[in-house]
């Protein structure tokens, strides 16, 4: 039961808790907002939705506490979490408690704050992870609902990634040294993530008969965090455990690249026979690559286009030559979401056929030999 009281120019709402203790709630201004808190309360009460209030204190931080002891997910992922919590969530809310997180305040928050210093996407991404951390906050009936619910926020849409023709993809690759293009070339050819390439080890390239790629399912991906060294660990989805099959000229190229590198563990190493670093190689071979040199006569290439848009030009290059989507998905790594992606199968029939089309881009439009000693100059 609530009941409400007159206290001075000023309403109030006391009612008793599951303990047996009353409760008050000071601060109405008209007896019909108090009659209303009154009537809620009793509701909540009766149909076992009701929080209690003293729960609600929790702070933020606190709950972020309890809520990353109990929370797993793979270094990576983490990392970005952690990133978001230091330096986006906590600075702006610690100190709050969970009941007093407004849902005008984190609108405000986000538009205001987030969207001031990070692209959309970014902003995006943090409140998504905001979101999620008070979602399980109410799972745990901390709070009775979330701030975060059918908040309005319109963000603007990502931009369309860039692709690269072969010739592109090419002469981004001529641009690095030898070891460097050919990470370059494998990743434009057969859609493999970044960490999938940096961890690649040679005893999951086959490249005798039947040549492929094997995506090992405990370490088929080497992982990034920050303030961590890299590490061996499962790729990115269950989808990412794959064959990827390599076209002849892949086959060649590799195999001379291993013989350059005999004593190697890893397929792609940097000169010092360290593992690739994303954010190295970006600053060492990528981005001279695309933003060209005027001494050597490059010109800019691609400007705005990172590494991991290599596989949208793989996919793109693949859609171009009429691949069926069930093999797409199968060499991208992606999860069969539809009925007709779990009803369709890949047979050596469509393997050939695209394997066969890789092979004509290259002769056709690619084929670059690269010279050491040139790359070294340059």
């Amino acid at each position: 039961m609530a009941w409400i009281e007159r206290r001075g120019s000023v309403w109030r709402v006391r009612y008793r808790l599951g303990d047996g203790t009353i409760y008050t709630e000071n601060g109405y201004i008209t007896k019909t907002a108090a009659e209303d808190r009154a009537l809620d309360v009793e509701s909540d009460q009766r149909r076992k939705q009701f929080v209690d209030p003293r729960i609600e204190r929790t702070t933020i931080d606190e709950w972020v506490r309890k809520w990353s002891d109990a929370h797993s997910v793979r270094v990576a992922t983490w990392s970005k979490y952690d990133s978001h919590l230091r330096n986006h969530i906590l600075p702006f809310w610690s100190g709050t408690a969970l009941g007093d997180i407004e849902r005008i305040a984190v609108k405000g928050w986000v538009n205001k704050t987030l969207r001031s210093k990070l692209t959309d996407p970014s902003a995006q991404d943090v409140l998504k992870l905001f979101s999620q951390i008070i979602g399980e906050a109410v799972d745990e009936k901390l709070i009775g609902s979330s701030p975060c619910r059918k908040l309005r926020i319109v963000f603007a849409s990502s931009p369309e990634r860039p692709h690269a023709t072969t010739d592109e993809v090419d002469a981004l690759a001529a641009r690095m040294h030898p070891d460097d293009g050919l990470m370059v070339i494998t990743a434009a050819y057969t859609g493999l993530r970044w960490g999938e390439l940096a961890g690649l080890q040679w005893i999951n390239t086959h490249l005798d008969t039947r040549p492929r790629i094997t995506v090992d399912p405990e370490f088929g991906a080497l992982h990034e965090a920050r303030g961590h060294k890299p590490t061996l660990g499962p790729p990115k989805t269950p989808a990412s455990v794959r064959h990827v099959h390599l076209p002849p000229f892949l086959v060649n190229e590799l195999l001379a690249h291993r013989e350059r590198n005999p004593d190697s563990r890893f397929v792609f190493l940097t000169r010092r026979g360290l593992s690739q670093r994303r954010c190295n190689f970006r600053t060492r071979a990528w981005l001279p690559a695309i933003s060209g040199n005027e001494a050597l006569g490059w010109a800019p290439l691609k400007e705005g286009m990172v590494f991991h848009d290599l596989r949208h030009t793989q996919e793109t290059w693949l859609i171009e030559d009429d691949v069926p989507r069930v093999l797409r998905l199968e060499r991208l790594g992606h999860k069969r979401s539809s009925t007709d992606d779990r009803y369709s199968h890949v047979t050596e029939a469509m393997i050939g056929r695209m394997l066969e089309q890789l092979q004509r881009r290259w002769e056709i439009d690619g084929g670059w030999s690269w010279s050491m000693e040139e790359s070294d100059e340059a």
